[in-house]
């Protein structure tokens, strides 16, 4: 059995996994089931009330789990090192959202090989960087924290990562806002949204 199988199963069963993504290495589980991502977060010695992210294989497989998203943005955004703040007006995965269910963070991170095998069987993930909270982003497998490792059930070595993380932009105000600043800076982050929404 292939590293990707031992992930495929473990994600489906339930249980958290680490695995490469365009950024970073990602902390995951299934996103519909909120034992699953209350361990995620008590692992990474996250508070309950902050959001993870709903991370998916396409911008399809995205619509499937949220359909209410506007495609003009994913398409214009999406696939790339981005993590969107979008309405969540049928309040979807409320474990995800924490204290803003009527919001929620989705990212289709541009990944090939097996990382892309994975979430492509698996559709979608709730993910966040598989480091504990407050520390550095794991840019190496070996650089997410040994008590991480001994509590997931599988992981998934890409190699070498960039190492910055997803810039977040919050779309759900009357101007969209950069949360975070990471792999996209922020002026070409907002250019890319001014775009998408004037088309």
């Amino acid at each position: 059995m292939s590293r990707v199988d031992d992930v495929v199963r473990a994600v489906e069963a339930g249980e958290l996994v680490v695995i490469p993504t365009d950024t970073v290495y990602g902390l995951a589980c299934r996103p519909d089931r909120r034992a699953s991502v209350d361990a995620l977060s008590e692992l990474k010695g996250r508070s309950p009330g902050q959001p993870i992210a709903l991370v998916a294989a396409s911008i399809d497989a995205l619509l499937e789990l949220v359909p209410e998203l506007s495609v003009r943005v994913l398409d214009a955004m999406l696939p790339g090192p981005l993590t969107l703040v979008v309405a969540n007006p049928a309040r979807r995965f409320p474990w995800l959202t924490a204290e803003r269910p009527e919001t929620i963070g989705v990212r289709v991170p541009a990944v090939a090989g097996s990382a892309a095998e994975v979430l492509q069987r698996l559709g979608a993930v709730a993910a966040t960087s598989a480091n504990l909270h407050g520390r550095p982003d794991p840019r190496r497998l070996e650089d997410v924290p040994p008590e991480v490792l001994a509590r997931v059930s599988a992981s998934l070595d890409a190699g070498d990562l960039p190492g910055e993380p997803s810039t977040v932009i919050d779309l759900t105000g009357r101007e969209p806002v950069v949360l975070r600043v990471g792999a996209v800076p922020a002026e070409a982050a907002l250019a890319r949204v001014a775009g998408a929404l004037a088309e």
